[in-house]
């Protein structure tokens, strides 16, 4: 394609573009929401007004979107321990490069920060990719119809409080099962000393996850902003929190893993140090004294 064909193309889909922008705007222009700002926000976080059905029963959508990313990962797994894995190479291709990559930076997390490691990878792994994964599912807009017969667009499963709170427990549990492998039940007592962490695993990925969600919601809900903007929010906000998140709840979980595991002795005290100190002090003192006095 020469560069006149390009420039006439591009030319066409601007025209195109502005077309349909001014007539939305011009179809569009009065505020039609059937909620006022302050009701998408309030169920945004608290869920209470749009509910959907799961087998019977009225539930968030949250839980329903975590339900469908858990099967489209399930899915995946099996397909790439089905048909992949088994036919990878000692020269890796394009496929086998990026899943041993991502394989080999969370392995590496386990190994730098516990010597009881094997558990520990392979969960922050599945974590860490649930986490990515989750927070990727809200950009495809997929819809659900409410109970209400409203649809709406499922959110990412862990901008639900609920499903932001059983992750920071789940990974609480993980790192108590470390205290447990390395120091017995010595680890129970360990692990319980630092009795907020669930509370801020929980409620840090929940802020950030929720924040984003809601500066999307503002931004869509404004007829002048709707436009060329929410692509560019979305795709940012989503993108960073994805990543910034995922390596955030592995990390620390893995550095705390390491710290209730680790079965060191622990070094002797200093007291024991500075009087032992003076007592060799005191008896090189006293020889010098005594044979002054001979």
């Amino acid at each position: 394609m020469s560069k006149q064909e390009k420039r006439k193309a591009a030319l066409i889909f601007a025209v195109i573009a502005l077309v349909f922008m001014v007539g939305a705007i011009l179809t569009g222009g009065g505020s039609g929401e059937e909620e006022t700002i302050q009701e998408v926000m309030r169920d945004a976080v608290l869920h209470d007004i749009n509910k959907v059905s799961l087998l019977g029963m009225e539930v968030n959508p949250g839980l329903l979107a975590g339900v469908i990313v858990s099967g489209i990962m399930i899915v995946f797994a099996l397909i790439c321990r089905i048909f992949f894995i088994p036919k990878f190479t000692m020269v890796p291709g394009k496929f086998q490069l990026v899943l041993e990559t991502a394989v080999g930076l969370f392995d590496n997390m386990a190994k730098g920060n516990s010597k009881i490691n094997g558990f520990l990878g392979a969960y922050i792994f599945a974590a860490g990719s649930y986490i990515f994964t989750g927070t990727l599912f809200e950009l495809f807009g997929v819809q659900a119809v409410t109970t209400n017969g409203v649809s709406i667009s499922l959110p990412a499963p862990l901008s639900d409080i609920n499903g932001a709170i059983m992750m920071g427990c789940l990974s609480y549990l993980v790192i108590m099962s470390g205290g447990i492998a390395g120091n017995g039940v010595r680890g129970i007592g360990k692990t319980l000393k630092e009795y907020s962490l669930p509370i801020s695993l929980s409620f840090r990925l929940f802020g950030a996850l929720l924040s984003g969600a809601l500066v999307t919601e503002l931004v869509y809900y404004y007829s002048s902003l709707s436009y060329v903007l929410p692509v560019l929010v979305g795709v940012l906000f989503t993108l960073l929190h994805a990543l910034i998140q995922a390596y955030v709840l592995t990390m620390l979980t893995s550095l705390f893993y390491g710290q209730v595991s680790d079965n060191t002795p622990k070094p002797p005290k200093e007291k024991r140090h500075r009087k032992n100190k003076k007592t060799i002090t005191s008896t090189e003192t006293a020889e010098p004294a005594e044979a002054a006095a001979a």
